[in-house]
């Protein structure tokens, strides 16, 4: 390849020492990314600092201003010299650095923003005098006393004037500001009994962005009070509990239904050891626990935490600690997917109250031509406002697309209005379900409805008698790199249970002696290949689990009550009674709601009653 500046002269390169200034800079580089990767820096040494009050300023984005000040324990005159040199840090003494506790330990944090911004910290102990420090551009002055109460305030002015370059790849203000605001909430999230503060003090006008109060209560309380506050109220309606352990490794946190799905993976918020963190192994455990719930292009909504022994996982792989490396991927993922599939499962028939709140909009009349002030409202004398229609309702009932039941019922129909989906009362276009509630009416969609019960008992059967194996006559040899034979061979007891089996031929080939009964004729060559890059990507693959229920929702689809069939009043009723008995009953196979409830409160709303 012709390169025409290889930047490769004829004399020999000398290598030489960097000074701290230069060293410090090139560290800014992977740790300071933008105004909000300083934030996140500042705020986690204030939360391993103890602090349970904690208050961010931000002037233009963080380019020319941000502050942050707690009530932590504090640092001492002789702390801060020390605090501001790189690789000194309070939080690990360098003899185990897979036994972290803490968020920060590298020391790198602020000697890097003093090298890059003007930096001052004042600081001061519950039992010792406030000090100051200030470092601009890696110099720094001497400390000097400042009068200051327990805590710490750090504040870093003019980001990157050091590094000018860096500021033409910054985004907007407000852009920037709403990348801090995302860092403040997350870390809120993982800390419901510390208060947050985020003020945008632009112009030298203080505005109030966010403020989370520390909450009370036990740790469940405390977190889903500080989700509510976060990310607002209808997915704390929305959400359930969880709490799973397996070997050594505990599963906390809210999960949304599969009903309040997001467009985007905007809501999925993980914690490792109370570290938010983006890994691969975790998103692709919580997409695989509601894998039959939700459809490819829906998202769950979560927020979850895992906790374990910190000699298990290593968060020392990635400048910024955004990722971390479990020892054992396979058992904290195990974990994610069965902890959720057993919340959802208990949730039963439940949907989310989002769907009603969409119906109730969707039923609201479009405003016709302008508005109109009582003023303006015509007079009694100038005529009704309501005429009757001409049309009587006798002519109209050819048109009708709908059957009422007899309100005469037997003393067992009458009870069913006391269960969570009611009594049936009527089948409306032959396929949609009106029953009676005691606080309202259901609308019941029976085809998705029938076809989720379907689909669930062809699953319960799958699941006790296993997947039915079809025999090659003639095993097919495939030939893979060695690298992807050792994945394949690695799960080959898993995928026996899914009715593939593969066995090593050789050298890097592998020969498929069955395959899935259900799944026909197999391109099994492209189905490894799926497997393996599925492996390589996650460090698992539901590739086959995923094919077969594919499989049972068509044919689930296929064998639930069509819509066009008129349905008698005892059939809707034990459809109602089964969606209560059955798990996941409450959306169908692509996450869409299989019902809506309307509280009667809310249809006299419709008709202005309140």
């Amino acid at each position: 390849m012709a390169v025409t500046d290889p930047k490769i002269s004829d004399t020999r390169p000398v290598i030489r020492q960097l000074d701290d200034a230069a060293i410090n800079r090139i560290a800014a580089g992977e740790v300071v990314e933008r105004p909000a990767s300083a934030v996140k820096e500042l705020v986690e040494n204030a939360l391993d600092a103890k602090a349970s009050r904690i208050e961010i300023s931000i002037a233009d984005g963080g380019k020319t201003l941000i502050r942050v000040t707690d009530n932590g324990v504090g640092m001492t005159a002789d702390d801060l010299p020390l605090a501001l040199s790189r690789h000194a840090t309070s939080k690990i003494d360098g003899t185990d650095l897979l036994n972290i506790h803490s968020f920060g330990f590298r020391g790198e944090a602020l000697p890097s923003l003093g090298a890059v911004g003007r930096l001052t910290i004042r600081s001061r102990t519950a039992s010792g005098d406030g000090a100051e420090v200030t470092v601009a551009g890696g110099a720094h002055d001497a400390v000097r006393p400042s009068a200051l109460t327990a805590g710490t305030v750090v504040e870093l002015r003019d980001l990157f004037y050091a590094t000018p370059a860096r500021l033409k790849f910054l985004r907007t203000d407000r852009a920037e500001m709403q990348a801090i605001s995302d860092v403040i909430k997350r870390l809120a999230m993982a800390e419901p009994f510390v208060t947050f503060i985020l003020t945008d003090v632009s112009g030298g006008n203080s505005r109030v962005t966010f403020r989370a109060d520390a909450e009370t209560g036990d740790m469940f309380d405390a977190l889903h009070a500080r989700l509510r506050s976060v990310l607002g109220r209808d997915f704390a309606e929305n959400a359930l509990a969880i709490d799973a352990e397996r070997e050594g490794v505990h599963l906390t946190g809210y999960a949304a239904l599969p009903t309040y799905s997001r467009g985007s993976a905007v809501q999925q918020f993980l914690y490792v050891n109370g570290r938010p963190v983006r890994d691969k192994v975790l998103i692709g455990a919580l997409r695989g626990a509601y894998m039959d719930t939700l459809s490819r292009d829906r998202h769950p909504a979560a927020c979850l935490f895992i906790d374990l022994d910190p000699t298990r996982v290593d968060v020392n792989v990635h400048p910024a600690k955004s990722e971390v490396r479990f020892r054992d991927p396979g058992t904290v993922r195990g974990l994610i997917v069965s902890g959720l599939r057993h919340a959802l499962a208990e949730a039963g028939h439940r949907a989310s109250t989002t769907v009603a709140s969409a119906t109730l909009g969707a039923m609201q009349p479009e405003p016709q031509g302008a508005r109109i002030y009582q003023m303006d409202r015509p007079t009694p004398s100038s005529g009704p406002a309501y005429q009757a229609p001409s049309t009587g309702f006798a002519e109209m009932a050819p048109e009708y697309s709908g059957r009422v039941e007899s309100p005469v019922q037997t003393p067992e129909q009458a009870d069913h209005q006391d269960r969570p989906l009611g009594a049936a009362r009527a089948q409306v276009h032959e396929n949609y379900i009106i029953a009676q509630t005691e606080t309202g009416i259901v609308i019941v969609d029976g085809h998705a409805a029938h076809e989720r019960l379907v689909y669930e008992k062809l699953k319960t059967q799958m699941a006790e008698n296993g997947v039915a194996a079809q025999a090659l006559l003639i095993p097919e040899i495939i030939e893979m790199s060695d690298g992807d034979t050792a994945q394949l061979l690695a799960v080959a007891d898993d995928l026996s249970r899914f009715g593939l089996t593969i066995e090593p031929f050789g050298g890097g080939a592998i020969a498929v002696r069955e395959t899935p009964a259900i799944l026909g004729e197999v391109n099994a060559e492209a189905m490894l290949r799926d497997i393996v890059d599925e492996l390589s990507d996650q460090g698992s693959s539901s590739l086959v689990q995923e094919k077969l229920e594919a499989i049972l929702s068509r044919v689930a689809c296929h064998g639930s009550i069509r819509t066009g069939r008129h349905m008698r009043g005892e059939e809707m009723n034990a459809l109602l009674r089964d969606m209560e008995q059955t798990p996941r009953s409450g959306q169908c196979n692509h996450g869409r709601p299989t019902y809506v409830e309307l509280k009667l409160s809310d249809i006299e709303r419709l008709f202005g009653r309140t």
